[in-house]
């Protein structure tokens, strides 16, 4: 009996282990594999993934400022919103103004309640402040201050239509033909209104026009400036002139709808680009854009001296009735040419002058002139002129001589 009860033992020992052992089986679950978390920009992006084929602009043209001659460009009449870079068109109209005498720097402008009433970017501006033009157009142009735009333009012609005609007036003048400004700040419009309209040619044609200006270059090429004594340091929008050599300036704009744009010049030896582009998707896309195109142009292109004021002209006139028998032309202005150095040999000059002239000759007389062509294709005039009085010679030394 013992030895029965003991084997019974032994068979429920031996079940009851089973039991818990396929039990283990059943509740027991596999420790998933570890995944790698991923770097917070990555998953920012999975959240917010960037929109995939989009142009890195609508409109773009890069040209040499003094020339006008366009380097590159695509879709450059392409009429879009220059948003805050109406702000020159602004600046031109008040640098004529200047020019005339109408208007002076240290003339005072003081804020209306209109003006100091305008959003975006500021320097909140109170009614009946007053500052000096100088200090207001620092502001427009260095801080791209809605409410110092508002004050001058009340200031330089009594109200802000007023102003704004001039500014379509300027704008025909410079033959801008797809522009059309509403306002002097170029805000996004309010219900009802029209968008500031321009296109990468026409803001490149005005900032030819405003390089002109050492003015407009000093307001623009700030980088930092106090206001209201220091109590306010406004900031370049202007990326670019921290970090591309030469920059100084022009003007950025950006509202949602318009796109991120800009308007830069640079000069780097006697050599002086603009570049313009409008509606890109970010303001680092739009800065990288400029940088790429400036530093191509510069390295490409350079200006060729074709000929100084006051150089002689190595031909000879002759002088029947002088008493100096051949004279030899002078340059009566300097002509230089931007030219891809890999098409130098393109640019040619012509001297056309007559074999002889007749009588006396006056210093300054135009003697004939030079043509220049590029790739066969007339680029500038010179005219050469004598550089010297030649007098008649008398009756008997002209029958004897």
């Amino acid at each position: 009996m013992k030895k029965i009860f003991l084997a019974i033992i032994v068979l429920c020992f031996l079940a009851c282990t089973v039991w818990a052992r396929d039990d283990q089986k059943k509740t027991t679950t596999k420790t998933p594999p570890v995944k790698k978390t991923q770097p917070a920009s990555s998953q920012q992006s999975k959240k917010s993934p960037q929109p995939e084929n989009v142009a890195p602009y609508k409109t773009f043209i890069v040209v040499e400022a003094e020339t006008g001659v366009a380097v590159e460009g695509e879709n450059i009449h392409e009429k879009c919103p220059p948003a805050s870079i109406t702000k020159l068109m602004l600046a031109a109209v008040i640098l004529d103004k200047l020019e005339a005498g109408q208007i002076k720097l240290d003339d005072r402008v003081t804020v209306s309640p209109d003006a100091s009433a305008m959003g975006g970017s500021q320097v909140f501006l109170a009614p009946g402040e007053s500052f000096s033009l100088d200090e207001m157009m620092r502001a427009v142009m260095v801080a791209s201050a809605n409410d110092a735009a508002y004050a001058v333009a009340e200031f330089a012609a009594g109200s802000r239509d007023a102003f704004v005609d001039l500014m379509n007036k300027k704008a025909e003048t410079l033959n801008m033909v797809d522009s059309k400004f509403y306002t002097m700040h170029g805000l996004p419009p309010s219900e009802g209104q029209e968008p500031d309209i321009s296109s990468a040619h026409d803001l490149a044609l005005l900032a030819r026009e405003l390089v002109r200006h050492p003015q407009l270059l000093a307001w623009t090429s700030l980088k930092t400036e106090p206001f209201r004594n220091g109590t306010l340091v406004m900031r370049n929008h202007n990326n670019l002139m921290i970090r591309f050599s030469g920059m100084d300036g022009l003007k950025t704009g950006f509202y949602r709808e318009a796109g991120y744009s800009i308007v830069a010049t640079a000069k780097r030896n006697d050599l002086r680009f603009v570049a313009v582009v409008m509606g890109s998707p970010a303001a680092k896309t739009r800065d990288g854009i400029v940088d790429e195109k400036l530093k191509k142009a510069f390295a490409q292109f350079e200006v060729v001296s074709v000929v100084k004021k006051g150089d002689t002209i190595d031909k000879d006139i002759a002088l029947p009735d002088g008493k100096q028998k051949t004279l030899k032309p002078v340059a009566a202005a300097g002509f230089s040419w931007p030219v891809a150095r890999d098409r130098k040999k393109l640019l040619t000059k012509e001297v056309v002058t007559p074999e002889k002239v007749d009588g006396e000759i006056k210093q300054g007389q135009k003697m004939g002139e030079m043509i220049i062509r590029f790739n066969n294709e007339v680029v500038g005039t010179v005219e050469l002129i004598s550089p010297v009085n030649v007098p008649k010679r008398g009756f008997f030394s002209r029958i004897f001589g």
